[in-house]
C-alpha cells in the first residue's frame, strides 16, 4: 500500500502528454485579436502622400481590408502583387504605412503599383500598438460598419483569401445587401 507513490511520475507524464497533445492541434500561426467583433480604434493620421488626414471613418459604409505594412517588410513586398489583385477586383484595401519612411512608402507603390484606396502613415506605431499589431504585414478585415470581424498575421496570398477570408469577406457583403 505504501507504493502508490511510485505512480505519481506515470500520473504527471499523463498530464504532461495532455497538454501537449492538445497544443499540436492549434495553428503556431493564429494571432488571437482582441478586437475582434470591436470597431477599429480611433485615429487621426495624415494620408500618405497627400496634405489631408483620415480617421476611423474611413471604414464605415463599406467593407474593407486594412494592410498593414512597410517598405522595410520582404513579407510585404511579397504580398504586394495580391493586394493589387484584389483591388483591381473591386476589393477595397486601405493600407497603414507602419513606422516607414513617407518617401521610401511613396516610390515603392509608384514602382509596384497602389492597392490602396488611401493608405495613413503610422510613423510612431501608436495605432498599430492600438489593433495590437505584432509586425508587418497583418490584414484585418472590416465590416461596413466599421467593426474588425477577423485578423491575419503574415502574408495574404490566394491560399489564405480563399480559404480563410474570402468565406467571411462574402458574408459581410451579404449582411450589407440586406440593411
Amino acid at each position: 500500500m505504501k507504493r502508490w507513490w511510485l505512480f505519481v511520475p506515470l500520473l504527471v507524464f499523463f498530464v504532461m502528454s495532455v497538454f501537449l497533445l492538445r497544443g499540436l492541434g492549434r495553428d503556431p500561426n493564429a494571432m488571437p485579436s482582441a478586437l475582434i467583433d470591436k470597431p477599429v480604434p480611433a485615429f487621426e493620421l495624415a494620408i500618405l502622400g497627400g496634405d489631408s488626414a483620415a480617421n476611423q471613418s474611413v471604414f464605415l459604409g463599406e467593407p474593407s481590408l486594412l494592410n498593414v505594412w512597410a517598405t522595410w517588410c520582404a513579407s510585404c513586398r511579397a504580398e504586394h502583387p495580391f493586394f493589387n489583385k484584389l483591388s483591381s477586383e473591386g476589393v477595397r484595401v486601405i493600407g497603414l504605412n507602419y513606422k516607414d519612411d513617407p518617401n521610401a512608402a511613396l516610390r515603392w507603390l509608384e514602382r509596384l503599383g497602389n492597392p490602396y484606396a488611401l493608405s495613413v502613415m503610422d510613423l510612431d506605431g501608436r495605432l498599430g500598438m492600438d489593433l495590437g499589431v505584432f509586425g508587418a504585414p497583418e490584414t484585418y478585415v472590416v465590416d461596413s460598419r466599421g467593426i474588425i470581424r477577423a485578423k491575419h498575421v503574415g502574408v495574404l496570398d490566394e491560399t489564405v483569401w480563399q480559404e480563410e477570408l474570402l468565406p467571411l469577406w462574402r458574408q459581410i457583403q451579404q449582411d450589407q445587401v440586406k440593411k
